[in-house]
């Protein structure tokens, strides 16, 4: 019944974030962040390859792993063209396994927060712990949710370079404040001179942590040196809400 980040998720993925476009300042924040890695280093749900390619071009050995084939697609097509061939990997965050050891794994711009199972979080975060050498770090970025209005609808128009339209009716179908949750329904639909091409529905579900709560999950896994820093500043304490959370953490 569902799609998950399909054809026109990936679309208007790739439309509107493409290579090398910073969300806030967070591809300059993490390159100043890795930038004295030795090793590798992975980007766990890589997309489409908006960081990873900047990341790769500053010099950075990066691995990429996603669960989407059309997002790894997308993202082998933009690297490809610009003569790169980084490791790409088909996987879940919460069940993968990967023949490397990295200095560090990042998963940028609230994407750990789609992993909508609180269990399955917590696997996700032992399997980065698991392949990361002794002194590895990881850099998380957490989001708290922009709405708490069941039945809200949000609509969006996108033009397309072909001429085609895809347009996006986002309606948040649930909000869980006991298991802190949200869901959403996506519909895509894709427009070829005012006749319905495609279409297809996403299930979007976001999982969200208090700050506290996230550094305890943390510490309890074998992290330390554990700092939370807000809209990419590095040491910047929360304030909002609506700021961006990175959670930087050593593997002991």
């Amino acid at each position: 019944m569902f799609s998950y980040y399909s054809d026109l998720c990936t679309e208007v993925y790739d439309l509107t974030k493409p290579v090398g476009y910073s969300i806030g300042g967070d591809i300059e924040y993490y390159l100043e962040r890795l930038k004295s890695c030795q090793g590798r280093i992975l980007e766990a749900a890589v997309g489409s390859g908006r960081m990873l390619i900047p990341l790769l071009q500053a010099g950075l050995l990066v691995d990429g792993l996603d669960y989407s084939p059309e997002m790894l697609a997308s993202c082998r097509k933009r690297c490809e063209e610009r003569g790169l061939s980084p490791a790409l990997y088909e996987g879940e965050l919460q069940n993968f396994t990967l023949p490397h050891k990295y200095e560090a794994i990042i998963i940028p711009t609230g994407s750990f927060c789609l992993v909508e199972n609180r269990q399955d979080s917590i696997k996700a975060l032992q399997c980065f712990h698991d392949h990361l050498v002794p002194g590895g770090r990881i850099l998380i970025d957490l989001i708290l949710p922009e709405t708490m209005e069941p039945g809200k609808v949000t609509t969006s128009t996108y033009a397309l370079p072909s001429g085609e339209v895809i347009t996006i009716e986002d309606k948040l179908v649930e909000v869980n404040l006991l298991h802190n949750y949200t869901v959403s329904y996506l519909k895509y639909e894709k427009w070829r001179e005012g006749k319905l091409a495609q279409s297809e529905l996403q299930r979007f579900a976001l999982r969200w942590f208090g700050i506290e709560e996230f550094k305890l999950i943390l510490a309890d896994l074998g992290f330390s040196n554990i700092v939370c820093s807000t809209d990419y500043v590095y040491g910047q304490k929360p304030t909002s809400s609506n700021q961006t959370f990175t959670f930087e953490a050593v593997r002991r």
